[in-house]
């Protein structure tokens, strides 16, 4: 059964189109819905994700509509646990890399079943997830939540390549929370692991499976073997294809802004004189791949939204070499440590900074500055 609303997981890219989603966010009945498929989600990610919006932002755009903040809490604390993937990313910058807090049990493979891949697990549920994110780039958080407890916790891979080819297909590809997501699922980053048996998924999507490998009592996880469906592993290649580098008109009297994968913020210093840059850089995406999908989509999103921005395949330094660059500036980002020049802060949802064990004692300090 198909229940994924069609008309939302199509992203358009346009500034007053994503404007639009903001506001027709119902932050209460995101509460009560949200795990389930069809539930009132926001849709948002991709635009978080890189950028166009924050999570500041848009908790100011819902709480205009006069909510009181305890009455959408849920929603608020989903969007605290973005910022708290990121100052964990920013406070621990490449050790979100490997097994964070603790080293990952029961190993078998550091590759991805090729069922997975194939999105011929035998699991309704997650094969339609995985199909949906190959047309449309989108999964619900639900499901993602699923593939990485199915791949690192009943097929026994390592969480690190299965986590890259889902980043790698998603619009909100976002290092940080893809890889701390899958590793507290994965129990690296977290006391446990994090399962869901066939009864679980059944009821936030809506099938009705029985006699799956995933159809047993939360207990059996603990002793259950692979599946003989899940060993067979698939060896695939994740390539990011960059577009052809063009010459850049250059006034060298004017500041550079420096946009990449992670601001493509059209508001920031929307009203000075700049020169525009979309920096894509091929060290960071050999080690961070994405699909062609979602370097077109960033593409468009800065041409529609960004005046007379200019793309530069290339590195860093070569960029400022070549063009004799000057006045720079950037925003702040944990794969931005390389840039020189002027740093703007990120917009954060709260003044909040530094490492947190756990998200909940994150939002302790949060949920201070809500009262």
């Amino acid at each position: 059964m198909e229940l994924f609303k069609e008309e939302h997981t199509i992203f358009p890219t346009t500034y007053n189109e994503i404007l639009q989603r903001v506001r027709s966010i119902d932050p209460v009945k995101y509460g009560s819905t949200r795990n389930y498929i069809n539930g009132a989600i926001t849709y948002l990610s991709p635009y978080i994700s890189r950028g166009v919006i924050s999570t500041k932002f848009i908790l100011e755009e819902v709480l205009k509509k006069g909510y009181n903040a305890k009455q959408i809490e849920k929603f608020i604390q989903e969007l605290a646990w973005r910022d708290y993937w990121q100052q964990v990313w920013c406070n621990k910058n490449n050790l979100i890399n490997n097994d964070l807090k603790h080293t990952q049990k029961s190993i078998s493979n550091y590759s991805i079943s090729k069922v997975t891949v194939e999105a011929k697990t035998g699991i309704i549920a997650i094969d339609n997830a995985i199909n949906q994110l190959y047309k449309t780039g989108y999964m619900h958080n639900h499901l993602r939540m699923y593939i990485a407890s199915l791949s690192c916790n009943i097929a026994k891979s390592h969480w690190k390549f299965p986590s890259k080819w889902m980043y790698y297909h998603l619009l909100d590809a976002d290092w940080g929370s893809n890889a701390l997501n899958w590793q507290w699922v994965a129990g690296t980053n977290s006391n446990k692991k994090y399962f869901a048996n066939q009864n679980n998924i059944d009821r936030f999507c809506f099938t009705n499976q029985k006699e799956t490998f995933l159809d047993v009592p939360y207990e059996d996880f603990i002793t259950l073997e692979t599946p003989e469906i899940l060993k067979k592993c698939e060896s695939i290649t994740l390539k990011t294809i960059l577009p052809k580098q063009e010459n850049l008109e250059i006034d060298s009297a004017l500041p550079s802004c420096i946009y990449n994968f992670y601001n493509l913020d059209p508001l920031w210093k929307k009203n000075d004189s700049v020169n525009r840059i979309l920096l894509l850089e091929p060290s960071h995406f050999e080690q961070y791949p994405v699909s062609k999908k979602t370097i077109d989509f960033i593409i468009k999103l800065s041409k529609e939204n960004l005046v007379d921005i200019q793309i530069y395949v290339g590195e860093f330094n070569n960029l400022v070499s070549e063009y004799k660059l000057e006045s720079l500036f950037f925003k702040e980002h944990p794969l931005n440590k390389h840039y020189k020049g002027n740093e703007d802060a990120r917009d954060w949802m709260f003044e909040v900074r530094g490492y947190f064990p756990s998200f909940f004692s994150f939002w302790k300090k949060c949920e201070k500055q809500l009262k």
